[in-house]
């Protein structure tokens, strides 16, 4: 295992500006010989919508099998929280989160469930994942209902 070397937890940081600026980081597994599902849940992602500057919201389910790496969770929030004022599509902001999770932590597996609150009256929900899952591997039900509306 190498040392931990994390620069956020433990310590006061303000909000970064944009996800380009955003610090992302990784902790060593202690557990890496065994595979397991880690599950990160974000029922309030905002973003802007790149258009018309107005917010958006999702609830993110991030399932990973680690490998040798952890993702910080401190650095994972303040990474999500960089999107607040981001102007992306849904699409890009889902695909995004996963994609640098992927780079900084690699995983043996990902999968990420962007659910999207309407905009224009349509919700709109994209899934991404790095491949099948790993043979034995348990992955459970993201737990998201279908957007059913108010009725």
């Amino acid at each position: 295992m190498t040392e931990l070397s994390v620069t956020q937890l433990g310590q006061t940081v303000a909000a970064p500006a944009s996800p380009e600026e955003a610090v992302l980081e990784a902790v060593p597994n202690p557990q890496n010989d065994v595979l397991y599902l880690a599950r990160f849940v974000a029922p309030e992602f905002t973003s802007l919508c790149p258009v018309t500057g107005q917010p958006d919201f999702a609830h993110l389910v991030i399932d990973y099998a680690p490998g040798d790496w952890l993702i910080e969770s401190k650095s994972l929030k303040l990474y999500l929280t960089s999107f607040r004022n981001h102007g992306s599509f849904h699409e890009d902001c889902t695909v995004k989160v996963a994609r640098k999770i992927v780079e900084v932590a690699k995983p043996r597996w990902l999968r990420i469930g962007g659910y999207w609150y309407p905009r224009g009256g349509i919700p709109i929900d994209v899934f991404w994942q790095t491949g099948p899952a790993p043979e034995g591997l348990w992955v459970p039900d993201q737990g998201v209902a279908p957007y059913r509306g108010r009725g």
